[in-house]
C-alpha cells in the first residue's frame, strides 16, 4: 500500500513538472510572440498597448538617432519601436548635416526610414576629366558607367567607368557606315543618346540627318556592330525602347502603331496596339499606353506579350484632358497609376487577364489630387512611391502607408524633370544647382554647381555623386566625396 501510494505521489508531482513547464513554454512563446508583434508594457497607464516599430539606415553608416528627443541606444543600422502617433525622427553624425523628419506611425507597422543620405557639411567638386566641350550624359544602370558625347553632330563619345575610386575611359566612335549619308557634303547630322538596355551594354542613338531621322543601337563593348535598327528593317519609327538586354529586341512605334521587333531574325510583327500617341516598356514586356480611343476621347490601356486583346484600363473625362499611365510591381503585387487632369488612380492586383478584355483583377487601391494638371507620372525604381510633376510642383505618394506629401522645387529657370537618385531620393539641377531630397520633398540639400539638362548619377556604394559642371574654358566631369569617413 505504501509502494502505491509512493507511486501515484510521483506521478503527481511528474504530471504537475510537466504542467508546469508546457505552461511555461506556453507564456513565454506568447511573450515572444507579442513582443515580434510589437506589444509592450505601457507603465504610464499600466496597460499592454502596441507600438510600432522604426528601422534606421543612412549612408554613412554609424548616425546618431534621436526619437523625440530620446537617444536610441545604438548607431545606425539599427532599430526602435514607438507608439502610435506622430514622432520627430533626427539622424545625426559628425561632419555631416542633420536629417530630421515628422513622420506618422499606425501600431502594428514598420516604417523604413532606411534610405537616408547625410549630405556632407562641406561639398567640394574635384574635377575628374576636362572636356572642351559636353552635348549630352547617359548614365548606365547601376551607376556602372557614363556615355559622355562631345558634339551634337560628331558619334564620339567618352565612356567613363565609374564604379571605382579609379575611374577608366573609352573613346567610342560610331562606324561610318552604321548610319545614313556620313560623307554627303552639306548633310547636318545630329546624334541624340535615347537610352541604356538594362544590362547597361547597349544604348538607343536617335540619328537625324536633314530632315530624316533613323535608330541605331550601339555596343558600347562592340562598337563595329552597331546596327541601324531602322535600315535593317526598313521601318519608320518615332519612339523606341529595349525589350530585354539582348540588343535585338524592341518595342517601336510606328506610326501609331505599336510593332514587336526583332534584329536577329529580321522580323517586324503585326500592330500589337494601334492609335498610340506614347508608350513605355515594363519589365521587357509589359507595355502601358496613351492613345485614342474608339469614341476619340484619350484613353489610357496596358499590353503584355502574348496577350490576345490589349486592355483599356481608362478613358479620360474629356476629349481635352490629359492621361498619363505607369506600373510597377512592389512585393510581389502589381500596381497601375494613371492620372487625368489632376487626379490619379491607383490599382492594385493582377494584371488583367491574357485572353479576354476585362479589367476585374485590378482593383481600386487609392486615388489623390494635385494642384494642377499633371505633366509627369512615374514610380520609383523598387515601385514603392508614385511621383507627378507639373512644372515645380510634385507630389509624392507612398504605396505603402498611402501617404500623401506636395512639394515644389524651388529656384529660377527653367525646371527639368525630377529624376531619381536611388530607390528614394530625388534629385533636380534647377537654376544650375544640384539639389538632392527625399521622395517626399523633405530634407533638401544643395551640393554643387552643375550644367542644367546633363545626367547626376550616385555610384553604387553611395561615396561619389557625379555630374557635370562648368569651367573656365568647358566643362568637367566631376564628383563630391559623399562618404568623407570611410
Amino acid at each position: 500500500m505504501r509502494k502505491l501510494t509512493t507511486k501515484r505521489k510521483a506521478l503527481v508531482k511528474l504530471i504537475t513538472v510537466y504542467a508546469f513547464m508546457t505552461l511555461a513554454v506556453v507564456t513565454i512563446v506568447a511573450i515572444i510572440s507579442l513582443f515580434v508583434l510589437g506589444f509592450r508594457f505601457n507603465a504610464d497607464d499600466g496597460r499592454i498597448e502596441q507600438y510600432a516599430f522604426l528601422q534606421f539606415a543612412t549612408s554613412p553608416k554609424n548616425a546618431t538617432v534621436t526619437v523625440d528627443g530620446e537617444v536610441v541606444s545604438s548607431k545606425t543600422p539599427n532599430k526602435s519601436t514607438v507608439r502610435e502617433g506622430r514622432h520627430n525622427v533626427v539622424m545625426s553624425l559628425d561632419g555631416y548635416q542633420t536629417w530630421s523628419k515628422t513622420v506618422d506611425i499606425k501600431a502594428g507597422t514598420i516604417t523604413w526610414l532606411n534610405y537616408v543620405i547625410l549630405v556632407p557639411d562641406t561639398n567640394v567638386a574635384e574635377s575628374v576629366i576636362n572636356y572642351e566641350s559636353i552635348y549630352s550624359t547617359l548614365t548606365a544602370p547601376k551607376s556602372r558607367n557614363m556615355l559622355i558625347q562631345l558634339k551634337s553632330d560628331m558619334p564620339t563619345y567618352n565612356l567613363v567607368d565609374i564604379s571605382s575610386d579609379a575611374i577608366k575611359t573609352t573613346k567610342i566612335i560610331i562606324p561610318a557606315d552604321a548610319y545614313s549619308q556620313s560623307g554627303v557634303v552639306g548633310v547636318v547630322h545630329t546624334f541624340n543618346s535615347y537610352k541604356w538596355d538594362d544590362g547597361g551594354r547597349y544604348v538607343l542613338i536617335n540619328h537625324i540627318y536633314g530632315d530624316k531621322n533613323e535608330w541605331l543601337v550601339l555596343d558600347t563593348q562592340d562598337v563595329a556592330v552597331t546596327k541601324n535598327i531602322t535600315r535593317l528593317l526598313n521601318v519608320s519609327i518615332s519612339s523606341i525602347s529595349f525589350s530585354g538586354t539582348s540588343g535585338n529586341d524592341f518595342y517601336a512605334l510606328n506610326g501609331s502603331d505599336i510593332r514587336k521587333l526583332d534584329l536577329a531574325a529580321g522580323t517586324l510583327s503585326k500592330a500589337l496596339v494601334s492609335n498610340v500617341d506614347s508608350f513605355e516598356v515594363y519589365n521587357s514586356n509589359i507595355i502601358t499606353y496613351t492613345g485614342t480611343g474608339a469614341n476619340g476621347n484619350r484613353v489610357a490601356g496596358l499590353y503584355r506579350e502574348g496577350d490576345i486583346n490589349l486592355h483599356i484600363l481608362k478613358t479620360a473625362l474629356s476629349k481635352d484632358s490629359a492621361l498619363h499611365i505607369a506600373t510597377a510591381n512592389y512585393y510581389n503585387e502589381n500596381y497601375i497609376a494613371i492620372s487625368d487632369g489632376k487626379k490619379v488612380y491607383i490599382t492594385s492586383g493582377n494584371y488583367p487577364n491574357t485572353v479576354a478584355e476585362n479589367t476585374t483583377s485590378m482593383k481600386a487601391y487609392a486615388t489623390f489630387d494635385s494642384a494642377v494638371n499633371i505633366q509627369n507620372l512615374s514610380f520609383n525604381p523598387t515601385g514603392e512611391y508614385v511621383l507627378v510633376q507639373s512644372g515645380s510642383y510634385f507630389v509624392s505618394f507612398d504605396l505603402e502607408n498611402k501617404h500623401f506629401t506636395s512639394s515644389n522645387i524651388d529656384g529660377t529657370g527653367d525646371v527639368s524633370t525630377l529624376k531619381w537618385l536611388d530607390n528614394s531620393n530625388l534629385w533636380s539641377d534647377r537654376g544650375g544647382n544640384l539639389v538632392v531630397r527625399d521622395f517626399d520633398g523633405i530634407n533638401g540639400h544643395v551640393i554643387n554647381s552643375v550644367v542644367s539638362g546633363q545626367d547626376v548619377t550616385l555610384t553604387a556604394n553611395k561615396k561619389y555623386l557625379y555630374s557635370i559642371g562648368k569651367t573656365k574654358t568647358g566643362y568637367q566631369l566631376q564628383r563630391v566625396l559623399m562618404i568623407t569617413n570611410s
